[in-house]
């Protein structure tokens, strides 16, 4: 069935069907030449192509955007280059580029990004299907109504919150969610939870990591004067805002702006950074090396 409808996609369309192929693995000789002569040798056609080779790490990582004709299916491509990845330890991954990840968005009581991300999303500026929107409060529900975008709310305390992760868990299957964002969510996930959503949960943090964290993070700035104010969107670890960074934006501020207009600056930077880390995560952009991240944008 996957099959069919893939071929069906690209004959409906009268052209080729487009794929993203994402690898890494360790650097040697002939990884590019591999990947390149096996999309030629399945009749592919590479439209673009990105690489890196991290000295420190000693691997290798590449994007890959190309196109196939029926009968070429995105089933028959896996299968296909399984051969390739074994013989080179790869990591990889192949997707049809128009193939929309499923999205989960979760937010406190700070709404600006979450409406950011609806109204991007609406209009295919970050081109994601929003399965719905979590919140522990309800302020924004008639938000997520306005967008004909199911709204769920999971109230969490210290005595429910092992009940109320478990119902996100059970959320996100039935949703087949591929990515959550925490759209300025403030509950401190667990541990388990960032094991089980491990590379697939994104948050945006409203600082340069690892400056100023805690309550009121802008009135911090702003007690110790700063010049450049950023925020961070970031992969979510069990180590509490410290991982592996996917995009920052700063905004350059002079000594009479006040707290309350660091936050509203903030809030335009915050939404900057993390519309661009879902898009690009969406778009198989972003590969994780280690604590860190390699993003083809």
């Amino acid at each position: 069935m996957a099959e069919q409808n893939d071929a069906a996609a690209a004959d409906a369309a009268g052209r080729p069907r487009q794929y993203v192929l994402t690898l890494s693995c360790p650097d040697r000789q002939g990884i590019v030449h591999a990947v390149s002569s096996y999309l030629f040798m399945t009749g592919c056609n590479i439209l673009d192509s990105q690489q890196f080779g991290d000295q420190d790490t000693g691997l290798f990582f590449m994007r890959v955007h190309f196109s196939a004709e029926a009968p070429v299916t995105a089933e028959k491509l896996r299968a296909s280059f399984a051969a390739v990845g074994a013989s080179f330890r790869m990591d990889w991954r192949i997707h049809p580029s128009d193939e929309r990840m499923r999205v989960l968005l979760m937010v406190s009581r700070f709404g600006h990004c979450l409406n950011d991300l609806l109204f991007r999303t609406s209009i295919g500026a970050v081109p994601v299907e929003v399965a719905g929107v979590v919140s522990n409060h309800t302020d924004f529900e008639r938000l997520a109504d306005s967008y004909g975008v199911p709204f769920h709310h999971i109230p969490v305390t210290r005595d429910t919150k092992a009940e109320a992760e478990a119902r996100l868990l059970a959320l996100v299957e039935e949703e087949r969610v591929d990515l959550v964002v925490l759209a300025r969510y403030m509950q401190v996930l667990s541990d388990d939870l960032c094991k089980a959503l491990s590379g697939r949960i994104i948050n945006i943090h409203h600082s340069f990591l690892p400056s100023f964290k805690g309550a009121k993070p802008y009135h911090q700035a702003h007690a110790r004067g700063v010049k450049l104010i950023g925020a961070t969107a970031h992969y979510v670890t069990a180590d509490l805002d410290e991982g592996p960074i996917i995009e920052q934006e700063v905004e350059r501020v002079t000594h009479d702006v006040t707290p309350d207009q660091l936050v509203a600056i903030g809030r335009d930077v915050e939404c900057q950074a993390l519309a661009r880390a879902v898009k690009w995560h969406s778009e198989h952009r972003v590969l994780l090396n280690g604590t860190r991240t390699v993003v083809f944008a």
